[in-house]
């Protein structure tokens, strides 16, 4: 699930993506990718907020999405977007994307950046 979801969710927006996130959470398949975390708990104001959204947040698994390899083809997969004509604004994106397609995962998002993924990478979508 990539931050947008998490984003929408806990400023009360009912979107259809955070439909689905609730649909996902009772039937217990959510995952976090540690740099959603990351990206997710930067946008608190204090310590106390972030601390309490990630108590919250840890009955979910927490993935790594990025190592050398996942690096590698993130750097190509943004090489070939761009060679397309489309540019992926957020490193954290392609990096989410690219874990997402080399592990055959759906990703639940609300961000145009993947839009060009799933049209020309085979992203799968939820």
């Amino acid at each position: 699930m990539d931050t947008s979801v998490l984003i929408d969710s806990i400023r009360g927006r009912r979107t259809e993506q955070v439909s689905k996130f609730e649909r996902l959470v009772a039937a217990d398949e959510v995952m976090l990718g540690d740099l959603v975390l990351s990206e997710f708990l930067r946008g608190f104001d204090n310590e106390a907020e972030s601390r309490h959204v990630h108590a919250t947040l840890q009955g979910f698994p927490v993935v790594e999405l990025c190592g050398e390899t996942i690096a590698v083809e993130a750097a190509r997969n943004f090489r070939h977007l761009r060679a397309l004509g489309v540019t992926v604004r957020k490193t954290v994106d392609l990096i989410i994307g690219t874990y997402c397609i080399r592990n055959s995962l759906p990703l639940l998002h609300n961000d145009r950046d993947f839009d060009a993924m799933e049209r020309h990478l085979g992203l799968k979508v939820l």
